[in-house]
């Protein structure tokens, strides 16, 4: 397979971009510069918050934005591109219309990984605009997979870790997760996935166990793969 340039449409949030770029270069079997995937990041903090405009529509509508990141990416040589971040993918139809070029879809890959895992049970760690969206449930349904979301408070406390934490660039205590993993646990999950890329950020710090679905590391090997590179042996 002919290796091909992928485009990062980044910026949703920033330091979940710079990790996944990072995890690209980690994951991508490669002996020296050249051997590894060639990336163009597109850190593009204008676009507008995706939970927001799913929440109300009279909000600013990110789509013509990631839509127009998407050709600009084209247009400077990417052949595919990835969105870390879960919740654009809401729109994924849309956006995937008005890309010139593939857009790879993290939440399905996250949903197909999980059932290459065998789970049965696998609870949902999103964005209230992604719950709300039931691309996860659905995705998960579409393999057999039963889908389990956290209770309003729980959620409430998920979107406090995002948005207050994360993207505000506090740093997250095990202290401060723990709550969220047995709140999970009494509720039957044999798997859990982190649907949103900065709790890949919380992932990275605290080094969660492996009940946990990374979907960002999940759209990094996906990227390598289908932009014709191999993995790289796990640590």
């Amino acid at each position: 397979m002919k290796k091909q340039t992928l485009g990062i449409i980044g910026g949703v949030g920033p330091l979940a971009t710079m990790f996944i770029g990072e995890m690209i270069v980690r994951r991508t079997q490669a002996q020296k510069d050249q051997e590894h995937l060639h990336t163009i990041i597109d850190n593009d903090t204008n676009i507008p918050d995706r939970t927001a405009f799913i929440l109300d529509n009279t909000k600013e509508n990110p789509v013509p934005v990631i839509i127009e990141d998407a050709r600009k990416l084209a247009s400077v040589g990417a052949a595919m591109i990835a969105i870390p971040c879960n919740t654009a993918h809401t729109f994924y139809d849309e956006i995937q219309e008005g890309s010139p070029i593939p857009v790879l879809h993290m939440i399905r890959e996250t949903a197909k990984r999980a059932s290459e895992l065998g789970a049965e049970r696998v609870g949902i760690l999103a964005t209230t605009g992604t719950l709300t969206s039931r691309m996860y449930q659905e995705a998960l349904e579409e393999y057999g997979i039963t889908p389990v979301v956290p209770d309003n408070e729980m959620r409430s406390h998920v979107m406090t870790i995002i948005y207050d934490y994360v993207k505000a660039g506090k740093d997250v205590t095990q202290e401060d997760w723990q709550p969220i993993e047995e709140a999970m646990l009494a509720l039957n999950c044999d798997r859990i996935v982190l649907g949103c890329t900065e709790l890949s950020i919380v992932n990275r710090d605290l080094k969660l166990s492996n009940i946990y679905i990374d979907s960002l590391i999940v759209l990094a090997e996906c990227a390598i793969l289908a932009c014709g590179y191999e993995l790289a042996d796990k640590e």
